[in-house]
């Protein structure tokens, strides 16, 4: 309890921090896949769009990467999600300055949250691992708001990622995680839903600040 209490004042504070935004920017219409490029990951299941969602089948990793421009850094991303059947997770590749990192939501049996990789560690294994039960069928507020200094992540407005990656090692797993740059959603062993995908430009975070988020 006392570890969640600081994760979430840290993350209040920090997200103060940063400066004006620009309008958010819609990458997904509910219609079609659009810029939405299917992943040629080694055995995917079927990609549809379905009720406003991306659908990503089930097979042994299924997902889409984006085909437009997109930023590296300073940049806020938001979505909303649904393990739809199965027992594993779904995860976004995101840019990080000149590398990339992997928010895993639903890992290693179907409750590890984090960020892979840090300094050489998995989200099961750094300081952003946290357990999260996901329902299947019902869909999840998220946002990911990414800087030079800093990496945060919310689930329906709780806080679940805030740690510092300024002159870490951030990149991606082993194997074919790569396929999935510069953004991309992936979908291991489950069926899942992704829709309502937005981004918006953030001005860099200002030491000692106080611009609201």
């Amino acid at each position: 309890m006392e570890i969640g209490r600081r994760r979430l004042v840290a993350g209040l504070l920090a997200s103060v921090r940063w400066a004006a935004a620009s309008e958010w920017i819609s990458l997904f219409d509910g219609r079609n896949l659009g810029g939405w490029k299917l992943t040629p990951y080694n055995g995917p299941g079927p990609v549809t769009v379905q009720d406003g969602a991306i659908r990503l089948g089930r097979g042994r990793l299924t997902g889409v990467r984006w085909g437009g421009e997109f930023p590296k850094t300073d940049y806020e991303i938001r979505f909303e999600a649904a393990r739809l059947d199965g027992n594993d997770f779904l995860s976004i590749t995101f840019p990080v300055g000149a590398s990339h990192c992997e928010w895993v939501n639903g890992g290693w049996g179907g409750e590890v949250v984090g960020l892979s990789n840090l300094d050489g560690y998995d989200a099961s294994e750094n300081e952003t691992s946290t357990l999260k039960q996901f329902e299947q069928g019902r869909w999840y507020r998220f946002r990911l708001a990414v800087s030079e200094e800093r990496i945060q992540g919310w689930i329906d407005d709780a806080v679940v990622i805030d740690v510092e990656v300024k002159g870490r090692q951030v990149e991606l797993r082993f194997g074919d995680s790569d396929l999935g740059t510069p953004l991309g959603f992936s979908a291991y062993a489950i069926e899942a839903g992704v829709r309502k995908i937005a981004y918006r430009r953030r001005e860099a975070p200002r030491a000692g600040g106080a611009d609201a988020i």
